[in-house]
This record gives structure tokens, sequence and C-alpha cells, in this order.
């Protein structure tokens, strides 16, 4: 099945290129150049290529509106050295990012490797429990002490990473190569945020810290 990219950038020329190489790719493509359009047209995309620097309203409304109707993955483009939009992108539910300027291959690399990942996980038909969670792999839910979390992509697979392997240590390496699928580029804090976003969604108690190492699923009493 052919996977549809959605691309919000108002520079028309970033627009069209990044949109040419992602139909070379084997990519349905649609554009949106401002906030209104694409939070409309993103609920028939399997994947959103967004700028935070938007007409109408900006990229991160645009991420928190789109991972509160219908969750799906999102590469967003910062300005470089703006750590205060990507740090707030994460929070909004935005799976990874890219600072511009940027290499067209690379953010095609970037797309392969979260549809990878929305792929892989259409697979399994199990549940996962720990205490008082419960993962549904196959329908991608979350309960904990019976209350429904609404997770973006990424939250799911980091979870779900996490509750496969119940109080064993796993290092942020580890884990941007194992749940991101990319093994430069991406940094750390990209781990610490969707950890916070974990934490705050589903409770402080279930995720430990290990200083200077990584994180590792506790099983809550």
């Amino acid at each position: 099945m052919t996977r549809r990219v959605l691309v919000v950038e108002d520079d028309l020329t970033i627009a069209s290129s990044v949109a040419a190489r992602l139909r070379a790719e084997g990519f349905e493509v649609d554009l949106a150049h401002d906030g209104p359009s694409a939070v409309v047209k993103a609920a028939d995309a399997d994947l959103v290529v967004l700028d935070v620097m938007l007409p109408g309203f900006d990229g991160l409304e645009v991420c928190r509106r789109i991972q509160s109707d219908r969750p799906v993955p999102v590469l967003m483009l910062t300005a470089r050295g703006d750590e205060t939009d990507l740090l707030v992108g994460l929070a909004v539910g935005a799976d990874d990012y890219l600072t511009k300027p940027f290499s067209i291959r690379e953010l095609a690399a970037r797309v392969h490797a979260l549809m990878r990942r929305v792929e892989r996980a259409a697979v399994p038909s199990a549940r996962i429990t720990v205490a008082d969670l419960e993962i549904d792999l196959a329908e991608r839910r979350v309960l904990r002490g019976g209350e429904e979390a609404h997770l973006t992509p990424t939250e799911f697979d980091l979870l779900v990473h996490l509750a496969e392997r119940p109080r064993a240590v796993q290092s942020r390496e580890r884990l941007l190569n194992e749940v991101w699928d990319w093994h430069e580029g991406t940094g750390t804090r990209t781990v610490d945020s969707h950890i916070k976003a974990l934490r705050r969604k589903l409770g402080t108690d279930l995720i430990r810290t290990v200083h200077g190492i990584g994180y590792a699923l506790e099983a809550p009493r």
C-alpha cells in the first residue's frame, strides 16, 4: 500500500523539492502551506513533514491539534539553533526533527525510518501487561489502571520497547537506535522529551531514570 505524506511548508521552493524527492521514493505527497489547511489535510496522511514557521498558526499548534485528533508520525523542521521550538515541538508530539538547512536525502531517510516503525508496529497481535499497565499491540491502545492514555505513535513505540524488557535499563543511545531507527543526527534530548511525555500521561512512578545511563520501566505496586 502506498503511504501518503503531507508536507507542510510555506516556502514553495523547499516544499516542491521535498515533494519531488518523496514522490521519487514512492510516496504519495500532498502539500499544505499554512496551519489551518495542514490540520484539515493531516486527516488523510500517514506521516507529516511539518515546518514550525507557518501562516495562520504555527507548526507547533498544527502538531498539537493533529496529535489530539488522530495521532500520526510527525517530522518537524526547525530553524538551526532554535532550541525552544525544538523542545516544544517534541513536547506536543513531534516524533523526530531536522534543523534547516537540511539534506533532502537525509529527510527522505528519516521519513522511511518513521514509516518502517509504523509498519513494524502494525504486525503484532499480542498484549503486554506490567502490573496495572496494559498495552494492546494490535490496536495500539494503552490502559493504566483501566484508564486509556492517548499516546503519539513514537510515545507508544518507546513504551512498548521499555515494557518488553521490564526493569532492564535501556541507554538513551540504544533507545535512539532501536525505537527511532536512526543512528546519527537525532540527539538524546529527543528521548528525554518523550520520556517526560510518558510520565505526564501515565504517571511518574512508571519509568525510572538511571542517571548517566538511561531509563527502565518499573512494575509499580
